[in-house]
This record gives C-alpha cells, structure tokens and sequence, in this order.
C-alpha cells in the first residue's frame, strides 16, 4: 500500500515555540501528499500536558523541536520514553540547533536516538525543502504503521 493510499489522515503533533516556525511547517504540511491533521503545542510543559490527556488517542508522529521554554525537547524525549503509555510514539525531532562543530552534531543526534528519536531534522528555510523533509518522515511513519499492522496480522493469524 502507498502512503497516498491511506485512508484515514495521520496525526500529526508539532510542539515549537516559534509561532513562525509553527505557521511555515503547517502550510509545508498542507502540500505533501499524505493527508494530515496538525495539532500543535507550543512549549514542552503544553505538549506533555496535552500527551498525558490524550494518552489513549496519541498521534501518529510528534514533531518535536529542541529549544523551546519551560521544557525543552531533550526533557520532553526522556519523559516521552519513560513513560509507557507513551515510549512507542514516533518523534521526529525538527530544530533549528546549529552545530558548534561537526563532532558536537554527531554526538547530540547519536544522543537524541540513544533517547529514542526516529528523525534528526534540522529546520529548514527553504519551503520545498521542508514539503520533501516532511513528506519523507511521514512516510517513514507510513511504512512503520503498515509493518506494524501486517504483524499484528501475522501473530493474530
């Protein structure tokens, strides 16, 4: 099955405490060819909180930025992991963290999935470029959920 193929959108949470940021990725969004419900949270103290009320309907990827107030992402993550209602989430982490040098990036994005992230985006400014970078991690989430329900098949068989 293709991803366009899907019949129900994905849900999509975007936690980002730009509000440009959150404005870009959202009409990025609108124009991949995954269809799509966004939900944002604007701090990592909001999106924890909006995690822990909607523990039984979680989205299907978090978008999850790095530096935000109140909480930040790398908190937010090992919260996300330990608990078990949510250590399966998909997160996708979408910053715009610049490296000091080449060796500080490759330690923090081995960091980040060591802690359990899918995805290591750094924000782009380019809107074709956000499209393609969105649309390929939605896909990744696509064929993740397809492998997952075709072995829930296989062991329900």
């Amino acid at each position: 099955m293709k991803p366009e193929q899907q019949h129900a959108p994905l849900n999509i949470l975007l936690a980002d405490d730009d509000t440009d940021d959150r404005s870009f990725f959202e009409k990025a969004l609108k124009e991949v060819s995954i269809s799509a419900n966004l939900t944002t949270a604007n701090d990592g103290e909001h999106l924890m909180k909006y995690l822990a009320d909607n523990s039984e309907q979680l989205p299907n990827v978090l978008f999850l930025d790095l530096n935000m107030p109140r909480k930040n992402g790398f908190e937010c993550i090992v919260e996300i992991r330990e608990n078990e209602k949510l250590k399966d989430l998909s997160v996708v982490i979408f910053s715009t963290s610049y490296p000091q040098d080449k060796s500080y990036e490759l330690g923090m994005i081995s960091n980040l999935f060591n802690l359990g992230a899918r995805v290591y985006i750094r924000k782009p400014t380019d809107f074709n470029q956000l499209k393609q970078l969105i649309d390929h991690s939605l896909r990744m989430v696509v064929e993740k959920v397809i492998s997952n329900i075709r072995l829930k098949y296989i062991l329900n068989a």
